[in-house]
């Protein structure tokens, strides 16, 4: 009762959401020239042939999933990708990394006409959604459709899990509409089974089996002749309140390390005016990435306030504090970081990559810190000691480069539906194709 509750409470909100929408774009939340895909309206032709949905939520789980699109597409020639998303920053990182015979769309928002409209169009042959995206009417509505839907990379923080035990009439049937749930580690699996999922199996957070972030060699060579021998390091996907803490420690670092360059990567690059404003208001000459402005002398802090960059600073900097993990997001990707040969620092939280975070601790290639104190020291040891932070970066490779069996898990389960999609698009033209083709065979034997 409670999924139809939700559908008839949704059903006549298109007219404020909308103004809604309108108002996230003039926030610049919400690209202008593509909010009609937010309303289920398809910005380009459903592709012939086998299609598979992909639904991320944004940057870091459509990040994720670009090896596996890869092989995927590799495995099967026939096959297409859709993948959708719901945030501009990983629209336009997307544009920039998507393999061929893959698009990405808006995903629309969770009202049923809207839904309807997007699933009319797509007309998916299977569908899978990454970590914790559920929404009711999306969900429901595709496997009302008979298209077999999988969990990957499924993961529910500590928070989720309680707030959705409280509606299990919600959670339940969502849940149970998947064939398969691909769990990041025995503990989400058994959150998972406890809230409604069937067919569970512990295979490994997809996000470890990630490839190295591009890194654009010419701009790599530019930044090092125009930094020079400066110590630097990076401040990584920072949320509000790391930045300042960044800060800090830069002003702690300064007095000991003369030149220091400090590079800040907001998680949000829309967040570059804000950033820059707190950092000159404490005294700090800021150089903006995205404004083209350049590293000089004077330059305390480096702002790489841009899209799809983040590998360059990484392998740019050498030492790396991973962010969301001080401003309690649950931390982003540190595989990402130790793959191009960073020491990595992260703060207290990151449930949202335990397991990454635990093998890093475990190979002896990570350090937690709480505060701009405790960072400055960590960083400093690093710019001190060149045997220490050589250590780290070869250790942290090593634990970073252990993900491929997660792939291989993944890959196995999903060949099955894999083959049912491309047997299901095979018609009249591939049946004549192989008769002919065993009457050519037939006939070179006789």
């Amino acid at each position: 009762m409670l999924p139809l509750a939700y559908r008839v409470l949704t059903w006549p909100l298109p007219p404020l959401v909308l103004a809604y929408l309108r108002r996230r774009r003039q926030l610049g939340k919400e690209d202008g020239a593509r909010l009609r895909e937010r309303q289920g309206f398809a910005g380009v032709p459903r592709p012939p042939g086998p299609l598979v949905w992909i639904h991320a939520a944004s940057v870091g789980e459509a990040t994720a999933m670009l090896r596996l699109i890869e092989l995927l597409l590799a495995s099967r020639r026939e096959l297409e990708i859709l993948l959708t998303t719901g945030t501009v920053a990983s629209a336009r990182l997307l544009q920039q990394r998507l393999p061929p015979r893959t698009r990405h769309q808006f995903v629309p928002v969770d009202l049923p006409l809207w839904v309807e409209r997007f699933l009319d169009h797509w007309r998916p042959d299977l569908a899978l959604w990454v970590e914790s995206e559920l929404w009711p009417n999306l969900v429901l509505s595709t496997h009302a459709r008979g298209v077999p839907m999988m969990l990957v990379n499924g993961r529910l923080s500590a928070r989720s899990y309680r707030r959705w035990r409280r509606l299990p009439g919600l959670i339940r049937p969502m849940l149970g509409a998947f064939a398969y749930c691909f769990a990041q580690d025995g503990e989400q699996a058994e959150r998972l089974r406890s809230l409604g999922a069937h067919e569970v199996a512990a295979v490994g957070d997809l996000k470890a089996a990630g490839k190295p972030l591009p890194v654009d060699i010419e701009q790599l060579r530019r930044l090092r002749r125009d930094i020079g021998p400066r110590p630097l390091w990076l401040a990584a996907s920072t949320h509000p309140g790391e930045e300042e803490v960044a800060a800090a420690a830069h002003r702690q670092l300064a007095a000991r390390h003369a030149g220091l360059l400090t590079v800040i990567a907001p998680r949000h690059p829309a967040r570059g005016d804000a950033v820059a404003a707190m950092l000159r208001a404490r005294g700090l000459g800021v150089a903006r990435r995205s404004r083209g402005e350049p590293v000089t002398p004077q330059t305390q802090v480096y702002l790489a306030d841009t899209i799809g960059e983040l590998g360059l600073f990484y392998r740019l900097c050498g030492i790396a504090f991973v962010g969301g993990s001080m401003a309690y997001k649950g931390g982003h990707n540190p595989f990402e970081a130790a793959r191009l040969d960073c020491a990595v620092l992260h703060g207290p939280d990151m449930s949202n990559c335990a397991s990454m975070a635990a093998a890093l601790a475990a190979a002896g290639a990570a350090e937690a810190v709480i505060g701009a104190e405790d960072l400055a020291r960590a960083v400093a040891a690093l710019l001190r000691d060149q045997r220490l932070r050589a250590a780290r970066c070869a250790a942290g490779a090593r634990a970073a480069a252990d993900g491929q069996g997660i792939l291989d898990a993944i890959l196995a389960r999903l060949s099955p539906w894999l083959d049912r999609v491309a047997a299901s698009h095979a018609g009249p033209i591939d049946s004549v194709s192989t008769d002919t083709q065993t009457r050519v065979r037939s006939a070179v034997r006789a």
